[in-house]
């Protein structure tokens, strides 16, 4: 059912009638897709020409054109593309055909219309059903600003993040509040509702990023006598020793060989290394393993196995007896710091009256692993 709506007055005039459709398109104004320029801190600023929120001069490396800046004509459109393009381009751009489009007389004047009083239910967002008559609620309430508006309505939280839906809300309160709409303010935006590739939003920033590297004391030996390092979780591990082999296979029986005749060493520094100290180290050490330690003499080992609270293998490595009340534990790499987090949490809230205190030194200890047939005779 349609009728129309006299702009003179605001208000509808003549007969409705009912049309037969397959598809209704629904229109919430003209509002540029900002959304990204946003997420990059470009603070949206109200543009009264063209009665919407346009993004302010580039903070970043990007470039605005077409409805995006406000121009909403095609002809506009186009020359703005055209000047990005050769902008983006570092000034000397490559020449290619260019639509002919004759710009249209006068400028887009919009004319927002952001409410229609008419008998029944008047829809701001029509994907969540938020109504006219709920803004008004929510502005009864107190729920004035438009953050709380949004979630006191779920406003714009649908597919369309808002797109058709905020800025008639937004408008709605403002008259409301006998405020102008800059002044009552805009959401923050969202995430793009239309997937952006990742490359996209990493621009430039091709290089190292904020995730840490970590490397072993003897990094710099490995690289000296051709290792190919592998990334272990944030460490830099030797994945073969191209002296070994050309490829990974060779290198592989070549080592496996000289390990199984001769010996090997391994870099383990990348392992969980826990100093566990303290008159009830032992008994505590009894309580996280599967298997005792009390009885462990100084200066031996022993492998520990521990567990989860539901039986499953949590984590396992060894665990040697340094003195009386000393234990220098080891841990696998990829759970140090899941197991000192589980040590520290049932020192804090389980056995609170034991005497020991819990360190990390994965930093300050290298480690190697010696085996072979001829492991004790290179340590002697």
């Amino acid at each position: 059912k349609v009728q129309r709506f006299d702009m003179t007055n605001g208000a509808l005039a003549g007969d409705a009638r009912s049309i037969q459709a397959d598809c209704l398109l629904m229109s919430g104004g003209w509002s540029p897709t900002i959304h990204l320029a946003s997420q990059a801190g470009a603070k949206a600023e109200w543009n009264a020409a063209r009665q919407a929120f346009l993004p302010p001069n580039a903070t970043q490396r990007w470039i605005g054109a077409g409805a995006f800046t406000g121009s909403f004509s095609t002809a506009e459109a186009i020359a703005e593309g055209r000047a990005a393009g050769l902008s983006a381009a570092g000034g000397t751009g490559t020449p290619a055909a260019l639509p002919v489009v004759e710009a249209a007389p006068g400028d887009p004047d919009p004319a927002p219309v952001f409410e229609i009083k008419a008998d029944g239910k008047s829809f701001v967002d029509f994907q969540h059903d938020v109504t006219a008559e709920d803004v008004r609620l929510a502005h009864r309430e107190g729920f004035i600003s438009v953050e709380h508006l949004k979630r006191y309505t779920t406003l714009g939280m649908a597919t369309d993040q808002g797109k058709t839906s905020n800025f008639p809300a937004l408008a709605a309160m403002a008259a409301l509040r006998n405020a102008t709409i800059p002044e009552t303010g805009a959401t923050t935006f969202r995430p793009p509702y239309t997937p952006v590739a990742i490359g996209a939003l990493a621009g430039r920033a091709i290089g190292h990023h904020f995730k840490p590297i970590r490397r072993t004391p003897m990094h710099e030996w490995h690289m000296a006598n051709g290792a190919e390092m592998l990334e272990v979780g944030l460490w830099m591990r030797p994945y073969f020793y191209r002296q070994s082999g050309s490829d990974v296979n060779e290198a592989y029986v070549a080592e496996m060989r000289n390990v199984r005749q001769a010996a090997g060493l391994m870099d383990i520094s990348t392992l969980g290394k826990i100093d566990v100290q303290g008159p009830d180290a032992a008994i505590f050490l009894d309580r996280i393993y599967a298997n005792g330690f009390a009885k462990l003499p100084v200066g031996r080992a022993r492998y520990g196995v521990m567990l989860r609270d539901d039986g499953i293998v949590f984590d396992d490595g060894t665990t040697t007896r340094l003195a009386e009340n000393r234990f220098f534990m080891t841990t696998s790499t990829a759970k140090a710091a899941d197991v000192l987090s589980r040590l520290e949490f049932l020192l804090d809230t389980a056995w609170p009256d034991l005497r020991l205190a819990v360190t990390s030194v994965s930093d300050e200890w290298a480690a190697m692993s010696v085996a072979g047939p001829k492991s004790r005779a290179i340590l002697s």
